[in-house]
């Protein structure tokens, strides 16, 4: 489970004050595959690195039972300097899982080439989601954060991306960020709305799209 208690995240940017969600109390329970639903700069990728515990809150906190991954397709959870092999590895050290059989997985996943063992500062947009979303499926995480992953790529290698998703699936939760209706409808069986500092939790997705589909006409 994962819960928010008296939430709250606000920063300051050009000038002006932004708010992602202020005094939210919400728990999301083991196992759900959850829709993060919003309108772009709405904040949820600032609420996945939250989750994540890669950024702190402005006020209250969230505690979680069971292993989050980091935010899938979030750059920052790599070292710029170190190869694709390296972060690799250094990420096999922080959640203490075999770091040879890591790389394995994640040099056969990704379809890297020689770049996997080129400093990570070198790798294209594209590289980069390949890298992270290898290395975060070739952990059992029980909850999976992920942010439209599985546009990355060609066809052949959105659908393994697919098909490996759906597999972990099978076996933990996840919190899904994306403007894709269709994925949220075929993966999600719960929804938040995020609009305007707050979240809303729907137990029926199609009422959460509806929702969600009218904040953008608003």
């Amino acid at each position: 489970m994962i819960r928010f208690e008296g939430l709250t995240k606000e920063y300051v940017r050009d000038g002006r004050r932004k708010l992602v969600c202020r005094d939210v109390s919400l728990a999301i329970p083991a196992g759900r595959v959850v829709a993060l639903l919003g309108r772009n700069g709405a904040g949820k990728s600032t609420l996945m690195r939250m989750i994540a515990g890669t950024e702190a809150p402005t006020a209250g906190r969230i505690s979680s039972t069971g292993s989050i991954s980091f935010p899938v397709g979030f750059a920052g959870s790599f070292h710029a300097d170190l190869t694709g092999v390296q972060n690799t590895r250094f990420v096999a050290r922080v959640y203490g899982v075999d770091s040879d059989a890591l790389v394995a997985f994640v040099e056969d996943f990704a379809e890297l080439g020689v770049h996997f063992r080129l400093p990570f500062s070198t790798y294209s947009a594209g590289m980069r989601s390949r890298l992270t979303f290898g290395v975060s499926m070739g952990i059992a995480f029980d909850t999976y954060l992920v942010d439209e992953i599985t546009a990355v790529g060609d066809a052949a290698f959105r659908a393994r991306s697919q098909t490996m998703f759906e597999d972990r699936l099978s076996r933990a939760g996840a919190i899904l960020a994306t403007h894709a209706m269709g994925q949220v409808r075929s993966l999600c069986d719960a929804a938040i709305v995020l609009e305007a500092g707050k979240l809303t939790w729907f137990d029926d997705v199609e009422a959460a799209i509806a929702q969600h589909e009218r904040n953008l006409l608003g």
